[in-house]
Formats: C-alpha cells, structure tokens, sequence
C-alpha cells in the first residue's frame, strides 16, 4: 500500500461517518488512564480486610458441611446436572455442593465489596465464567463419560483425544459444533430455485421463482447482515424465511454480500448503503413496481434504516412501502457483558488492528460470541466432544454459523464508535453518505422482531431502538435468542411471541399489554405485509428484464467466496 493510501485509510478510521474525511489526533480528548480492575479489587481488599476474611470464613464453613457430607446448597434447576448420580454419588454430590457454595459466596462478596457497581458488573460476568469453567459436569466425574468410558472399553477417550488434537490443530482451539461434511450451499442449503439478475464489486442480487402464477405488486428485499451469509433466510424448505414468503404470495429479492478482502478495507456504512441503492433500483425496474418491502437482520436491518436516511436525503423515501427490522440494534448502545471489559484504548487497538488487516476476520468474532455463552457452546461441546467422545452432529444453523465472513476495517471501526457511546442518551451514526442521520423522519410503517433471550441483540436495546423511528412500528418479541427468534417457521417447538404497537411507553408496560401469539410470528408478519404490498398481478415467465439480465443460477458465486 503506497503512502498517501495508508493515510486516507487512517484518516477514516479516526472520522469514520464524516465526509469527506478530516484527519484528527488519535488521542485527542483521551482521559488519563486509570487502575487495571485487579489493583481496584485488592484496594477493595485492603480497605475492608475483615469483611473479606468473614466471606472466606463462612465458605470454609460451609466447605466444612459439604465434606461431612451434608446439603447446604439447593440442588440446581440445571441440565448439566440432570443425572441422578449428582445426587445419590457421595463424591459427585460433594463436588456438585462444593462447586455451588463456591459460586454462591463468590457472588455475595462481589455484592458487598467497596467497589462501583460497574466494576461489580465485571465481577461477575468474570466469575460466571470461571464458574462455567469449573463446573463438575466438565471434569471425568460426568457419570456419562465413565458409563461411556466402561461400555466402550476406553475407546471413547481415545475419541475424545483425537477430537481436542483435531480442534486444537484445525479449529484454532475452540470445540468443532457441527459436522461440515453433511452440507453443501446450493445443495440442501441455499437450494431455492432463483437467479442472480445483478452483480457489483459488493453485493450480487438474487430473484427467487415465484411459487405460483401470481405474486403481490410490490415484491420483498432481504438484506442479510454483513458478518454472515445469506442462506440463514434459506436452509431447508421446512425452515426457509424465503420459501415461507414466495408461498405467501411475494417476489422476493436476496442481497448476497461478498466476502471482502483487504481491497476493500475502505468500505463503510456509506459505501453500503450506495449499494442497496444499486440494489433497490434493479428491483424496482424488474418488479415494475414504484416501491417495495425491504427487510434486514441485524447489522443488515442496521444498513437498511441508513439506507431509509439516504432515500429520505434524496426524496425517493416513498419507494420503501414498510421495513422489517429482525433482532436488529439502530440505537447502538449495547448491553454485551463482554463491553465492560473495552475501554476506549482497546477499541483503539482493535481499530488499528483491523486496519493493519484490511479487514476484522470471522473467526475472531465467532470466538467472541462463543465465550459470551461459554456454557451452551463451548462447555457443552468440551463435554459431549472430549468426554464422551462424540462425533459433532449435522445441524444446518451451526453449519452457517461457522461459515464466516470478514468485515472491512472501516465498517469495523465505524461498528466500534457506536458501541463506545453506550452511555449517552443515544449512540446513531452522525453522518451517512454526507447527510445527518435523522431516523425520526423516516415515515415508514416497520415491523420488528426480538427475541426474548437474545445474547447478542438484547431486546431491551432492540425495543429502545425502535424507539428512535418516525412511522408506525409492530413490535414483536419471540422466544428464543438470537437466530431462534428469527428462525420460528410454523410447526416449531416452544414457539410463542408478543405482539403489540410500539406507542412510546416502558418496555415492562409494553410486555404487560401485549397480546399473545401461539406458534410461529412468521404467519402473523407476511399478513402484515400483504397490507403494504398492494394487488396480486401475473407473475413473469422468467427472471430479470433487458436492462438487467440473468447472470448465472442461485445461489451465485459470492456466497461460496472464501
């Protein structure tokens, strides 16, 4: 990279909404820095040594009775510790007694310590952790792994062995969730018959064949989030978001991002966003339509509302007639447990890092979503991989979850300024495409969905994001997480939501109010949509138009990029 490159690129990361860029001090406005949390505690320690040693007192106490064999503890509504040997083994009900009075008075000297209720917060995400890590269920007393150990003859520890060498070598240390031998994109994920009818440097757009004669005039535009792929929206025909909607009687449209390199480590929400723009056009003059449904998940339903922004900038807003907003942050202050630990120094480095880059990897992202819930995804593997000598099972959702992608270094900086503003009254991208965000103009009717034990997009943060919309907003709140909460075909176990319009008030009064829905919200969304999607006209007889031809089959060749 020659010289004036590198400090255009440095020049964007340090400004990264604001064009055109304007160079800035690094450090500027930094505040001097201040104790590591572990000098913090042991001040804690030295200004209260009494209460500290009455903590440890009362552990040993209770150590004490777990050893002579009594219960102090309730026993756990836990199914790592669903096995009755937990309870009638003398050893393993000692360790499980032992492991839980630990926990338990851990938790109650971080709660009486001399120190902020921030660095409290620390704590105990910390000791959450080293508590996951310490859990009995992981070491050889599993009653499983010794069962498994005596009917195999040793072999499943053999197993086990050479699946920590195979991850240890091939899976940068992290256990190996699924079986990738049993999926092929374009086989049986990704299979929905379609076309890609265009093509830019970023993204490849694709046209799904309609499932009858006749499709709704205005058609659907799915924008998946950057850091993964698309076919999330289109595993298998039971669960496909894209099947559902052609049945339902939709044109759909896919973005397919390309998996970017260093070359295009300039890339940002602006440059996005000029290419949902391409994107929206080339629907529009196939469609024949004057305007369309858009939906995005994630940073993808991020994307969408900038897109929203630069259409309202340039007075074509009435193209868009709704948008759908899945698990989707718009006011990016976050409540990641994994944030208390950056500080405006280590975002820096990160920055800079990706920058060095070109671009953040997947993988480093991946790690960092999979020590978020540590104990569903990397304990529960350490168990079933190492200690029982398990082959990983075929499962197409973690599959796509370990198909990851990159982001550009200046998306990935831009991504890092609005996190760091989690304290302010609000954290939105100032400046997009050289116009202020404004999404409080934006007057469109959306549709967003949460889910109720999301990790990554809490609902809390996503319900105060929509809060910052103009328009009308139907808000839903789905069981399950983060992929569970968009993945709800009708037919799914345990699926249920609430459903109610988002009228300005607290999200405990909201949840309060809401109407209960059984089942799948999918059913309960496309209705919504074929409000807003005007009459039912013939289908076409084929894909694309002259000004925009077919390129190739779905589902393209972007999504196959390394």
């Amino acid at each position: 990279m020659n010289a004036a490159k590198t400090k255009e690129c440095f020049s964007k990361m340090r400004e990264p909404f604001a064009s055109p860029i304007a160079e800035q001090p690094a450090h500027e406005a930094e505040p001097a820095a201040s104790p590591c949390l572990p000098l913090r505690v042991a001040a804690s320690l030295l200004r209260d040594p009494l209460g500290a040693a009455a903590h440890a007192l009362n552990l040993a106490r209770t150590l004490g009775s777990v050893a002579l064999g009594e219960q102090p503890v309730p026993m756990p509504n836990d199914r790592r510790f669903s096995d009755p040997q937990w309870q009638t083994h003398p050893l393993r009900r000692r360790a499980l007694q032992a492991w839980l009075a630990g926990g338990r008075h851990l938790h109650e000297w971080i709660n009486s310590s001399q120190i902020t209720e921030h660095d409290r917060e620390r704590l105990r995400f910390l000791a959450d952790q080293l508590g996951d890590a310490l859990a009995p269920s992981n070491s050889p007393l599993h009653p499983q792994a010794l069962q498994r150990l005596r009917d195999s003859r040793g072999a499943s520890l053999l197993q086990g062995l050479a699946n920590l060498r195979n991850d240890l070598l091939h899976n940068r240390g992290l256990p190996t969730h699924v079986d990738r031998s049993a999926f092929e994109v374009g086989r049986n994920l990704a299979a929905s018959p379609g076309e890609v009818v265009f093509r830019s440097e970023m993204l490849e757009l694709i046209q799904y064949c309609p499932s009858g004669v006749q499709h709704y005039q205005r058609p659907l535009l799915i924008v998946p989030p950057q850091i993964n792929r698309f076919y999330i929206f289109d595993l298998d025909p039971q669960r496909s978001l894209v099947r559902h909607a052609l049945d339902a009687g939709f044109a759909v449209f896919m973005v397919s991002w390309r998996n970017p390199d260093s070359r295009h480590r300039h890339w940002g929400f602006s440059e996005y966003v000029e290419g949902l723009v391409e994107a929206l056009d080339a629907c529009l003059s196939i469609s024949g339509s004057d305007s369309l449904n858009l939906a995005g998940a994630c940073l993808g339903g991020l994307t969408n509302a900038l897109l929203l922004n630069e259409l309202a900038r340039r007075e074509r807003l009435q193209q868009i007639a709704s948008s759908t907003y899945l698990v989707t942050p718009l006011d990016c202050r976050s409540d990641q447990p994994a944030l208390l630990f950056v500080d405006p120094r280590k975002r820096e480095r990160a920055r800079l890092q990706s920058l060095r880059q070109g671009v953040l990897h997947g993988h480093e992202l991946a790690r960092l979503f999979a020590w978020l819930r540590s104990r569903d995804l990397i304990w529960h593997y350490w168990t079933h991989n190492y200690l029982l000598g398990e082959s990983p099972q075929a499962f197409d959702v973690l599959y796509w979850n370990a198909d990851n992608t990159r982001l550009p270094a200046v998306l990935h900086g831009q991504l890092l300024e609005l996190i760091q503003h989690e304290h302010q009254a609000a954290s939105l991208p100032p400046e997009v495409c050289g116009a202020q965000v404004d999404f409080a103009r934006l007057d469109v009717d959306s549709f967003a969905v949460a889910g109720i034990s999301d990790h990554i997009t809490p609902w809390l943060g996503v319900y105060r994001s929509m809060q910052v919309l103009g328009g009308r907003c139907q808000f839903v709140l789905a069981n399950g997480g983060h992929i569970q909460a968009i993945l709800s075909p009708p037919g799914t176990p345990r699926a249920g939501y609430l459903e109610g319009p988002l009228d300005g008030q607290p999200a405990d009064r909201w949840q309060s109010a809401a109407l209960r829905g059984e089942g799948s919200w999918w059913p309960r969304w496309t209705a919504w949509l074929q409000e807003r999607s005007g009459e039912l006209i013939a289908a076409a007889p084929s894909a694309g138009n002259c000004e925009y031809p077919i390129i190739e089959p779905a589902p393209g060749s972007y999504v196959h990029q390394a």
